[in-house]
């Protein structure tokens, strides 16, 4: 893993702005804390900051040019299949210098040109240089595992993997207030947008090419969606399953350093933890737990795991203190609001587990391709509804009344059940976009002064929302996984995995994303994914001998922390330094005082829904706001 960062100058005003390439590659030091290099042209200047994993000799030091110094290349990724590509390089003719999967890239492109990105398995964002034409490619991967954001004027275009790079070049911040009205629905702003109107992020499996002042964007490869013929049997599909996941294991237990996995006890961390002490008996594990928090401790499910595994388990016992620690850390290093809360906990699982390895495997990208989150269940009970809800649906009337809160088993089924009533009432892609977030439009739009909400900022963000829902057709559900896969997948999820491990400094690796294994998932009916009785059904039916008992069918719990307890405790303080002070709000002109104030009494009151959520999103953007805004903006 590494930091990227650079700048194609398109004149000499543009041209100035590379003095500030040492600063913005400094800010990237926790993505690659190993080594640190440059490129210098007239026009075109490349940064690399480097966490060695494959290849540590200097040979593989970045910006890496070939043999004859025409190509050179800032690469930041993994590519499992390098050295495959690397005998079918050689029996073309390319000789290499260096053991690394960087080199292989660089020559990949020499060989194949932008056709050598649907060559590449793995994840990845790179920008590489041709000094003949004068040609700048930048690409990310298939899945959108690695991040890639970009700046454009008249004077020069200039690319990083984190925001906090660009700003040194000192570009221009303005806000944008339909990606703040996303954000506010969604809790994350999904590509190609982000929170400021000139810069955006490279969807994934996209590339750019720039020469002279041209910036193209170019689609390379998309997930299929063609159903396989003959469809397999369930058997048959089981069986296929297991190869490809196993396959997918291997791949990624290659590395020239330390190497575990992450293991929550959940399904899907089991079933790659397993497969991963079949290939390395001496793999360790890493979990967290909430000793405070008992509702949301799952180590007794880790423990079961990783005894089956016969692996050494790091069980991470962390009180209020620590995830408090984390927090704060988070609201540090976020560098574009990003509200996802179970950011602290992947926060504080990385911190820890850097300690003794390098890289990790996840389970990460299951739920979405194989359909295993709550909104998967609710939109298959719509459609095959159990006599039991619709017992409940009869009794909506009483819901308005009873109370509604995550952190309790029996409230988070009443907040589940309301919500399921709600979005029953409306269209397949109304219904999605509102499981997807945690507010309706009318209800983000109220916390917004009158005038941001114009007619131009309603269609900006109605054109944007219809983006995100493309991938939808009714009465298809895999359309919906589609969905998850294409928007949820790479814009939180994975957003979340990448901040918070590069913060320190650690890899992380997701078996589940393997490019065949998602094309074959992609190929199956949907219901070897869903059925009356079961989410993820074929990969729990394809590892069923493989995992404990208790482990196989078991309710589905998200990696989430007690964040309505700490902001109505530790995190008052800031709640009232930065949402309540209406001199603030007032000076600041972003928001209405009045909607936050009733939004803060239910955070407190007996009925808090999902109050927590929009607070915490409010105090993610403030802090953002008060630490990367220009200071003229804020006075």
């Amino acid at each position: 893993m590494c930091g990227i960062t650079g700048i194609f100058a398109f004149n000499e005003i543009g041209r100035f702005h590379s003095i500030k390439l040492p600063q913005a590659t400094s800010t990237l030091a926790q993505r690659g804390p190993d080594d640190e290099g440059f490129f210098v042209d007239y026009f075109v200047s490349l940064g690399h900051k480097r966490l060695s994993i494959i290849d540590l000799a200097k040979t593989a030091h970045q910006p890496m040019y070939d043999e004859q110094k025409r190509y050179v290349i800032a690469y930041n990724g993994e590519i499992f299949n390098f050295k495959t590509l690397r005998e079918e390089l050689i029996t073309e003719g390319y000789t290499f210098f260096s053991q690394s999967d960087t080199e292989v890239v660089l020559k990949s492109y020499m060989a194949w040109g932008e056709k050598c990105l649907q060559k590449l398995d793995g994840f990845f964002a790179f920008a590489l240089y041709d000094t003949a034409t004068e040609t700048l490619l930048v690409a990310r991967d298939k899945m959108g595992v690695k991040p890639l954001l970009y700046y454009a004027d008249e004077d020069k275009f200039i690319f990083a993997s984190e925001m906090k790079a660009l700003l040194s070049y000192g570009i221009d911040t303005q806000l944008d207030v339909a990606s703040l009205h996303q954000y506010l629905s969604l809790n994350y702003i999904a590509a190609p947008e982000s929170i400021f109107s000139h810069v955006k992020k490279l969807p994934p499996a996209h590339y750019l090419k720039i020469k002279k002042k041209e910036v193209s964007l170019h689609s390379y490869q998309q997930i299929s969606t063609t159903p396989k013929k003959p469809i397999p049997t369930y058997e048959n599909a089981q069986k296929e399953l297991q190869t490809l996941l196993r396959k997918a294991v291997q791949k990624r237990l290659i590395a020239d350093v330390p190497i575990g996995t992450f293991l929550s006890g959940g399904v899907d961390s089991a079933i790659v933890t397993l497969l991963a002490a079949q290939e390395q008996p001496n793999i360790e594990a890493f979990s967290i737990g909430f000793s405070e928090m008992p509702f949301f401790d799952e180590t007794h499910y880790a423990k079961a795991v990783a005894q089956k595994a016969g692996i050494k388990h790091h069980i991470i016992n962390l009180k209020n203190e620590d995830f408090l620690e984390a927090a704060q850390k988070v609201l540090e290093y976020t560098d574009e609001p990003f509200a996802d809360s179970s950011a602290v906990a992947m926060y504080a699982l990385c911190k820890h587990t850097r300690k003794h390895i390098t890289v990790a495997l996840s389970g990460d990208g299951s739920d979405e391709v194989w359909a295993g989150y709550n909104k998967h269940w609710a939109e298959y009970q719509i459609e095959h509804p159990s006599i039991g809800l619709k017992l409940a649906s009869q009794a909506r009337f009483l819901l308005p009344f009873l109370k509604k809160s995550r952190e309790g088993f029996f409230s988070n089924k009443i907040r589940q059940l309301e919500k399921w009533t709600l979005g029953k009432q409306l269209d397949f892609k109304e219904r999605y976009w509102r499981w997807c977030g945690f507010l309706t439009e009318s209800e983000s739009l109220q916390y917004l002064l009158p005038a941001l909400r114009t007619e131009s900022e309603a269609e900006n963000f109605s054109q944007r929302k219809q983006h995100f829902l493309a991938s939808l057709e009714a009465g298809n559900f895999n359309s919906l996984l589609l969905a998850d896969t294409k928007g949820v997948l790479p814009n939180d999820m994975l957003q979340k995995v990448d901040l918070m491990s590069m913060a320190n400094s650690l890899e992380v690796r997701s078996p589940f994303l393997d490019w065949d294994l998602v094309n074959f998932a992609f190929s199956l009916p949907a219901s070897y994914k869903i059925n009356a009785r079961m989410r993820k059904r074929l990969v729990q039916d394809a590892f069923r001998n493989l995992l404990p008992k208790s482990i196989y069918n078991r309710p589905k719990k998200g990696f989430e922390i007690p964040l309505r307890a700490w902001l109505r405790q530790e995190f008052n303080p800031a709640i009232k330094t930065l949402l309540l002070d209406a001199d603030f709000l007032i000076v600041q002109g972003i928001f209405e005082p009045k909607p936050i104030k009733t939004l803060v009494e239910k955070l407190h009151s007996q009925n808090p829904e999902d109050s927590h959520a929009t607070v915490w999103a409010l105090l993610v953007f403030q802090h953002w706001w008060k630490k990367y805004m220009p200071k003229e903006v804020q006075s």
